[in-house]
């Protein structure tokens, strides 16, 4: 085989020259991690569907911050889960809202920590939906306001980016305008641009409390069988003033975030969302799989993919597997 000059394995004999080559890499700056925060006191209390994840309420909020903190993840990202819901679902941009409160007690106690904010309406609706009813349908045009001044309340009490989750039409150029009318044209917009009505959410809804009363949520959310609409979503969102793009769920759409990626040439978020976590951890503690190992796969394959941003309930593990040198 003396003719074989052409050899891969040549960059692939050591950790040191595969380290070198190595086309995607992945770094604790790209991580962002999810929290719960329920309105009360005294609240650190496990979620079932998801092993290893919590409620807390304002004040027990600094423990997982500080946690977060000490992994070296650099974000995070909160949703409320209030005491009480209506059908407008008041509670999201009252003043002093779980989620208001959660960003007064984190801005003064960890102000290097760049605090994000989900944006939508599900889990402070009696209903579930995320926006406002007329009928048994969801009312785009008026949700719209209601959106944009939860933003607002968020921005105002703390948030240094908001996150609107619900996929109504014009929202981004909603909370664009409502923003800079208000003095926060610097403040970012992290656009669920591309999201699925997946089965992949349901440890989410039973931990958030938002799954809907009633009908589901394909009139809003994205139908799984289309790509080419996920560009039109995303470009549009563009328009609007988004600075950041998402996907969502992550490894179900690799694709998508691939194509979404080249078409827009934006930063790329994606979310790793609750059931994919769900499904790692249950085969892991079967004794199927290597947690890390799985973990650390499936991430690097979300970047490989496209994303710049990784939101994922494995942020802080993914933190310190990177130092070991697991994943980089």
């Amino acid at each position: 085989m003396d003719n074989l000059r052409f050899r891969p394995r040549r960059l692939r004999r050591n950790p040191a020259i595969r380290g070198m080559v190595r086309e995607t890499r992945v770094s604790k700056s790209s991580l962002i991690y999810p929290l719960f925060v329920e309105e009360g006191t005294g609240i650190a209390a496990p979620i079932p569907s998801l092993d290893g994840q919590f409620r807390y309420s304002p004040d027990t909020l600094p423990r997982a911050l500080e946690q977060v903190c000490e992994a070296g993840v650099p974000a995070v990202m909160l949703f409320g889960i209030p005491a009480q819901k209506d059908p407008e679902g008041t509670s999201a941009w009252a003043e002093n809202g779980v989620v208001q409160q959660a960003l007064r007690e984190a801005r003064a106690r960890f102000p290097e920590l760049y605090l994000i904010t989900d944006v939508c309406l599900c889990e402070y609706t009696s209903h579930g939906h995320c926006g406002l009813l007329r009928g048994q349908e969801v009312d785009n045009d008026r949700t719209l306001e209601v959106l944009a001044r939860t933003a607002l309340s968020h921005v105002q009490a703390g948030a240094d980016m908001v996150a609107p989750s619900d996929m109504m039409d014009g929202r981004v150029l909603a909370i664009r305008e409502a923003l800079d009318r208000n003095g926060f044209s610097e403040t970012p917009i992290l656009s669920y641009a591309v999201k699925y009505a997946s089965a992949f959410y349901g440890p989410f809804r039973d931990a958030a409390g938002s799954a809907p009363g009633f009908g589901d949520r394909k009139g809003y959310q994205m139908d799984y069988h289309n790509s080419r609409e996920a560009v039109r979503e995303a470009l549009l969102d563009v328009e609007q003033g988004a600075d950041i793009l998402m996907v969502k769920p992550a490894l179900a759409y690799l694709d998508v975030l691939a194509e979404v990626a080249r078409a827009t040439g934006m930063p790329m978020a994606a979310y790793s969302v609750s059931g994919e976590y769900a499904m790692i951890k249950a085969a892991a503690k079967s004794g199927l799989i290597d947690e890390a190992s799985a973990v650390c796969e499936s991430a690097v394959s979300i970047f490989r993919a496209g994303a710049d941003i990784l939101i994922s309930y494995y942020a802080k593990e993914l933190a310190g597997w990177i130092d070991e040198g697991r994943i980089g």
